[in-house]
């Protein structure tokens, strides 16, 4: 789904109040940790369910139609189209095709940080009204966005965003000033609360319930350019909350309660995320893989550690504490899911998907399932 936010050890529960997925906003350039693979065995894998290893293979093989072009997979995409959905076949592929690997952290810790995400539901209308008042924009009409690595190949994936004037390409409009005076771009949806448009923008994609009972689906299509600052840690700078009560509820809880003190609020995140309107269907919201997630078996990952595409072993636990290991796939991005042990879960659409989401802070360890033979990603390994 979207996002580059600035990675904290105390991020905001897994609501991505610190993350979000599907693709979108550009963090400042900060020193990246280095991970390392250690080469182990299925031996060393905890034991998953039979329903949760076909689920997660499932998610994973869902991606082969783009993967197939991968030198990486398409061998094993080739041969895991043939394998059925069962738990003893996917068994015998997993071993037969894949080499096991667990990440480790520099400071050689196999934990690290498990969030999770999911697709909001808000209601809303495609008219503005008294009631709902807030825009949600599309790309605006004189953003110009420039990529980097055309002329610097060491700055591929990096891209400017501006505005022209003269002949000069200037900073685009901080969040301040669009939810101030607007911005030259479409309107896509009208919402009731600028919150739950913030909400929309930290999760990169979401679902607009009309009043005729359709649903409007929005997926992330481009960001102001400027860094993700989250707006949990401002509050915990101003006083209002401590940082270890810092979740999507709290945050909602203060706006209601202070709510002449909402725009100063998100005022303190200058990103601003565009939408594009995305064709409604019983499937998950595409990832950066540009795929369908899946609901529990889909992760935004690091792709500095982890390459998207890739299938891993997680074993980490919920909110409640009850044990989450399964196989699941790396589908997503998201720029506070950095760090050498990092994944955020995409847990599904709607309300309850994203209380599990906006509480999850979990501790886990990720390994990492490899095509036998082929290089590992180019990061440090352990023999």
């Amino acid at each position: 789904m979207k996002s580059a936010l600035r990675h904290l050890a105390w991020a905001l529960p897994a609501l991505a109040l610190l993350a979000g997925c599907n693709g979108g906003e550009t963090a400042k350039p900060e020193p990246h940790a280095v991970a390392t693979y250690v080469s182990g065995g299925w031996k060393d894998l905890p034991s998953v369910s039979d329903t949760d290893l076909v689920a997660g293979f499932q998610a994973w093989r869902s991606a082969c139609e783009r993967l197939k072009r991968d030198p990486v997979w398409a061998a094993s995409c080739q041969a895991a189209a043939q394998v059925p959905a069962e738990a003893t076949q996917i068994r015998g592929f997993l071993q037969q095709n894949l080499q096991v690997y667990g990440l480790r952290s520099a400071q050689n810790d196999v934990n690290g940080l498990i969030t999770g995400y999911y697709e909001p539901v808000y209601p809303g209308s495609l008219a503005r009204t008294d009631v709902t008042n807030v825009p949600v924009y599309g790309v605006p009409q004189d953003m110009v966005v420039v990529a980097l690595d055309g002329v610097y190949p060491e700055l591929k994936g990096k891209r400017l965003r501006g505005r022209v004037e003269g002949r000069v390409l200037k900073p685009y409009d901080t969040a301040e000033v669009i939810n101030r005076d607007g911005v030259d771009a479409p309107v896509l949806a009208w919402l009731t609360d600028p919150m739950d448009l913030q909400f929309l923008q930290i999760q990169g994609s979401g679902r607009i319930q009309l009043e005729d009972g359709r649903q409007l689906r929005l997926g992330y299509a481009d960001q102001n350019g400027h860094p993700y600052r989250p707006i949990g840690r401002w509050l915990v700078d101003q006083g209002q909350l401590k940082k270890e009560d810092v979740t999507m509820g709290s945050i909602h809880a203060w706006a209601q309660a202070n709510p002449t003190r909402v725009p100063e609020l998100l005022a303190s995140n200058p990103s601003y995320v565009f939408f594009s309107a995305r064709p409604d269907s019983n499937e998950g919201p595409r990832g950066s893989l540009n795929v369908p997630l899946t609901a529990g078996y889909s992760v935004a990952i690091d792709r500095k550690v982890i390459p998207l595409g890739s299938l891993l072993w997680l074993s980490t636990t919920r909110p409640d504490g009850s044990p989450v290991v399964r196989p699941v796939a790396a589908q997503d991005t998201g720029g506070a899911i950095t760090g050498e042990v990092r994944a955020d879960l995409f847990w599904g659409t709607g309300a309850q998907a994203g209380e599990l989401a906006g509480n999850m802070k979990q501790q886990g360890q990720i390994w990492l399932l490899w095509p036998k033979g082929m290089p590992l990603p180019d990061v440090p390994k352990v023999p």
